[in-house]
């Protein structure tokens, strides 16, 4: 299913969402890769706020490339979204809604989505030059030392991807091979082996 949808999310369209929907986001993102997660980290350990609110936002693990001219944001590609899985569980549980990366994550992790009601996607890797055509506007509003791991808050519309984990744990990683799963017999038919 193709759907539409504003950020920051609200629990009603999370429910909607189903493992394998297209969606186009259309708000405010934030950006945030493993330096800005182990700040973020460790200023809570402090016992410290957070340089952005949590509730109902979604965190796009992305470093971008320095901007051409005339441009919001150079290339912004999807990072591995693993590195940041010792962190997530502590997010969600902050009012974290959403997060795009690209790449499996943790049973910790999946188990953090369904309790706290939220969704993971992914943006195609590889594909950064044309993802950065949908962030009309990106600023850095946090831990500018980081350079391209800084915390940025991007303005984006109709920003595409793809609902790889949803708000009831199903992952699109597990049942695309399940559904592309062939017997061996079937190969071996396939090869004209017996």
């Amino acid at each position: 299913m193709e759907r539409h949808i504003r950020v920051p999310l609200d629990d009603q369209e999370i429910s909607g969402l189903k493992a394998g929907d297209f969606v186009y986001l259309t708000g405010i993102i934030y950006t945030a890769r493993d330096a800005a997660h182990k700040r973020m980290a460790e200023a809570l350990g402090r016992g410290e706020t957070l340089p952005i609110s949590l509730e109902g936002n979604v965190i796009y693990y992305m470093g971008p490339s320095p901007a051409r001219p005339g441009r919001a944001i150079g290339s912004a590609g999807p990072t591995t979204a693993s590195r940041m899985d010792k962190y997530t569980p502590a997010l969600l549980d902050l009012g974290m809604k959403g997060m795009i990366g690209k790449g499996r994550r943790s049973q910790a992790v999946k188990e953090a989505v369904v309790q706290n009601g939220a969704v993971y996607f992914a943006a195609i890797g590889g594909a950064g030059a044309l993802l950065s055509r949908a962030i009309q506007s990106s600023e850095v509003i946090a831990y500018d030392d980081l350079g391209t791991e800084a915390i940025r808050r991007l303005e984006v519309k109709e920003f595409p991807v793809i609902v790889v984990m949803d708000s009831l744990g199903n992952d699109l990683y597990e049942t695309a091979v399940e559904e592309y799963r062939v017997p061996i017999e079937e190969v071996s038919d396939l090869c004209g082996k017996e």
